[in-house]
């Protein structure tokens, strides 16, 4: 996609949210900055526990059980956990807003541990590889950590944080995509990877859960620290999502996500020596996938990595972390149709909770992701679909989206809206 494309699809993009909110803007006596339409720290109770399959492109397939308690007590902190079986095995848990200060200073910390999991590893990075052209790591005795410290103002208007998060894991194997083993590791060490996060939140919607109106701006800084051969870089991600009200309760979003690496200081970039600490022999490496793995940790090490595309949150229709790079530029919309407004209660024995809304959302998002800045749209790939969403009043969207791409249709359940991980 060249400049001029571009800067024409933008240009149609803006008339289109100029259109859709133009009463909007001949009343002037509504503020430029929309008032809050209910309260930002709800309080209504819910839980949740139930069996769920997952098949997940990228990760795998199995089956779990999840267990949530929301706003316990009458605060506002929630609290979830899950084991699950599978491709994937392993266990969860998070609390979710701690109010440290009320409404001003909170805590939400996690963790995890996973037994063993199965990452699609795809020959290159960037945008030029087939669907089939991919390797399975196998990872194994994988241990994450989050912890993020928020301080909110202004009804939640304006948002600074730090954060941080970490994981542990070590390849065991890596396999064909029919999952035959190419090679086994027992040598493989396990290496920490830890990632220090300084990010805010400008908030000027009419809510701070399901907004309607309005304009939010999240910005981030991402540092990964050295880690053995690993590079010391950070990522710099910028999104901007507009939403414009379409009759007297639904809303056409726009997300726009732009995300830079900077790589301070390179990592090991001898792929005999990056194999090596993987617990395998680049100089005797018999199958071609083998060094494609080795070469895409030598890229990652030589240009640090942005925020990838694939998977529930940017481009639905594609496995998690399918395209990765130095740069990355995303652009999506989403019709969020609200059926109904009606606030009902429902308590269904598994789960119980206060519905506020529900949505069918048809939805259509492009990106690219490189090594090299000036190669950003010369190959894009696009996900489009529909989504069921329901709101609820303890905090919780429920999530099932439908989407198709050039690779194919992905289904996907999570309990949040898509550009807000």
């Amino acid at each position: 996609m060249n400049t001029k494309t571009q800067s024409a699809g933008f240009l149609l993009l803006a008339v289109m949210c100029f259109v859709c909110d133009l009463p909007g803007a001949v009343n002037a006596a509504d503020s430029w900055i929309p008032d809050r339409r209910r309260d930002q720290f709800p309080r209504e109770s819910g839980y949740a526990v139930f069996p769920y399959l997952f098949d997940l492109p990228g990760i795998g397939a199995g089956y779990g059980v999840l267990g949530a308690v929301n706003n316990v007590g009458g605060t506002c902190t929630d609290i979830a956990g899950t084991f699950f079986e599978g491709d994937v095995s392993g266990q969860a848990f998070g609390l979710d807003s701690i109010q440290l200060v009320p409404q001003t200073l909170i805590l939400d910390i996690g963790g995890a541990y996973i037994t063993s999991a199965a990452i699609q590893s795809y020959s290159q990075r960037g945008m030029a590889t087939d669907k089939n052209s991919y390797s399975v790591a196998e990872i194994s005795d994988m241990l994450g950590t989050a912890s993020r410290l928020t301080a909110t103002f202004l009804d939640r208007r304006l948002e600074a944080y730090i954060a941080y998060y970490g994981n542990q894991g070590r390849l065991a194997a890596l396999r064909d995509p029919d999952g035959n083993i190419i090679v086994q590791t027992p040598e493989a060490s396990s290496k920490w990877v830890g990632t220090d996060v300084v990010g805010g939140r400008v908030d000027l919607t009419d809510d701070y859960l399901d907004p309607r109106r309005g304009l939010r701006f999240e910005p981030s800084l991402w540092w990964t620290p050295a880690s053995r051969d690993a590079a010391d870089y950070l990522f710099l991600d910028a999104s901007v999502t507009a939403y414009f009200p379409v009759g007297k309760r639904s809303v056409w979003a726009f997300n726009y996500l732009r995300s830079e690496s900077f790589v301070m200081q390179k990592g090991e970039s001898d792929p005999y020596v990056v194999a090596r600490d993987e617990g395998l022999d680049y100089g005797a490496m018999a199958d071609e996938r083998e060094r494609q793995y080795i070469d895409n940790l030598v890229a990652a090490n030589t240009h640090g990595s942005a925020t990838s595309l694939g998977g529930i949150s940017r481009l639905r229709s594609y496995p998690e972390g399918r395209y990765q790079g130095a740069h990355t530029e995303f652009v999506g919309t989403e019709f969020r149709w609200n059926i109904t407004d009606e606030v009902k209660p429902f308590n269904l024995f598994f789960v119980k909770d206060v519905r506020t809304a529900v949505q069918v959302a048809p939805f259509y998002e492009i990106g690219t992701v490189t090594d090299d800045v000036h190669d950003l749209w010369s190959i894009t790939r696009s996900s489009y679909g529909v989504g069921l969403r329901i709101v609820t009043g303890s905090g919780l969207i429920y999530r099932f989206d439908l989407a198709a791409g050039e690779e194919g249709f992905q289904p996907s359940i999570f309990f949040q809206y898509p550009w807000e991980l």
